[in-house]
């Protein structure tokens, strides 16, 4: 009885990590990714330059301050993102995409290299 149990064990093993991975893997482009894909990338900008931020803030290439300064202005970007999202269906115009990289990679240009 107790080989059985083993055997119940792992196939009760097999399946939950193929049913992670399935989970893994669908999750990876949700339906609000494929439905905005341009506040999507622009998210996904400012995700990434916040990372940046505080790791350079951790290995001491950009003080507090500068990173509270630069966190400010991601957070302008973001709320004008949303704000101009409001007014078109919770999408972006490409035209509003292409100032809103633009105000981003200004933001990025303060940010130190790695």
């Amino acid at each position: 009885m107790s080989i059985s149990l083993k055997k119940g064990s792992l196939s009760l093993a097999a399946t939950l990590a193929v049913l992670t991975i399935a989970a893994g893997t669908a999750s990876a482009d949700t339906t609000w990714q494929k439905n905005h894909p341009r506040r999507e990338q622009v998210n996904h900008r400012l995700n990434n330059q916040d990372k940046r931020i505080h790791n350079d803030v951790k290995n001491g290439t950009l003080t507090k301050g500068q990173a509270a300064s630069l966190h400010k202005e991601d957070h302008q970007v973001r709320q004008e993102e949303r704000d101009m999202a409001s007014q078109n269906g919770g999408h972006i115009t490409k035209p509003e995409q292409r100032v809103l990289n633009q105000q981003e990679n200004g933001i990025s240009k303060q940010i130190p290299p790695k």
